[in-house]
């Protein structure tokens, strides 16, 4: 769920206590090319008040226009884009359609146990009875996705992927602070005191132990980041050596191509690395947009891992003579 979502609950959840009526949407299904993906949220507020979106913006028009219609404990489904004129009219791409789920009664007790489990770094199920309304809530796989039957729909909730940092840097600062908003759950391990003494980046966690221990004991899998940026050989390497043996989704390591070549010949030279293994290393880390800045740097880091994410291949850039990065076309 992304950190939005997030937001959405948390609002939900202070507009009730507030003494406010809401109406809380979640994008059931869609087919086709669709803005949102499934299980996005929005609320919506008696006043016509909302946050989180389902939609590029006219769906969320045409909700608050009909909030009043649905007023029932029973969830009800509304399908936006069947037709072409509809598509159009609800600025849907092509083909696209969205069919969204309207919960106008949900009581503020599910909303407060579903944003304990969250906060806590939980993965959930949310489980809705499209008969009675009632949520059952369990703990769910990284990577289960929201899925609608015909009498329960299940919407997934909390931090599916995990990002474990080596190094308190200032790379590392920005790269926590722009992460989360991205759905990754950040947690940084640097054993230098200083470093840690420094942190001040809320939400994140701190691993105790050398790097190497870290990323044993964080138990890398599918929907796992692993990023060193200590600039210290003896720090990243040691984290290295196990991410690369491990399930992590993504490993990088952050230096210069020249820094990245000696560091594969080390590991390759003083450790039992495969080639296998050493070519999972992204390095340089992230995307080549002549990033010079621990906020630039952090950018190109994050682009590059949402590419990956998505499942997208992306064109080779080349360095102009003029320095500016320029994308290179396909033949």
């Amino acid at each position: 769920m992304q950190s939005i979502d997030l937001e959405v609950l948390q609002t939900a959840r202070d507009w009730q206590q507030a003494g406010h009526r809401i109406w809380l949407v979640t994008v059931a299904q869609t087919f086709g090319a669709s803005p949102r993906p499934p299980g996005s949220l929005l609320v919506i507020r008696d006043d016509g008040v909302l946050v989180g979106s389902v939609s590029g913006g006219c769906i969320e028009d045409d909700l608050v226009l009909r909030r009043g219609e649905y007023s029932q404990r029973q969830p009800v489904m509304v399908s936006y884009g069947v037709t072409s004129e509809e598509a159009r009219r609800f600025g849907l791409p092509c083909g696209g359609t969205l069919d969204v789920l309207i919960e106008a009664a949900v009581p503020a007790t599910d909303i407060d146990a579903l944003l304990a489990r969250i906060t806590s770094g939980e993965i959930v199920s949310r489980h809705v009875d499209l008969a009675s309304g009632a949520w059952t809530l369990e703990r769910a796989r990284p990577g289960a996705e929201t899925t609608r039957g015909d009498a329960v729909f299940t919407a997934i909730h909390g931090p599916r992927w995990r990002m474990l940092v080596i190094g308190a840097s200032e790379i590392a600062r920005y790269l926590a602070d722009m992460a989360a908003p991205l759905d990754f759950q950040v947690f940084v391990c640097d054993p230098r005191d200083e470093y840690r003494a420094s942190w001040r980046v809320p939400g994140t966690a701190f691993i105790d132990g050398m790097p190497d221990d870290a990323v044993t004991a964080f138990r890398p899998d599918g929907h796992t980041i692993i990023l060193t940026v200590s600039h210290d050989p003896k720090l990243d390497d040691m984290a290295l050596l196990t991410a690369l043996k491990s399930e992590a989704f993504y490993v990088g390591a952050v230096g210069s191509k020249q820094t990245t070549a000696d560091r594969k010949a080390r590991l390759a030279e003083h450790f039992d690395l495969t080639q296998a293994e050493l070519a999972r290393l992204h390095g340089p880390v992230g995307l080549p947009i002549g990033s010079r800045t621990p906020p630039e740097i952090a950018i190109a880091i994050l682009a590059d891992l949402v590419a990956a994410r998505n499942r997208v291949t992306l064109a080779r850039v080349e360095q102009s003579p003029s320095s500016a990065p320029a994308l290179k076309r396909a033949s």
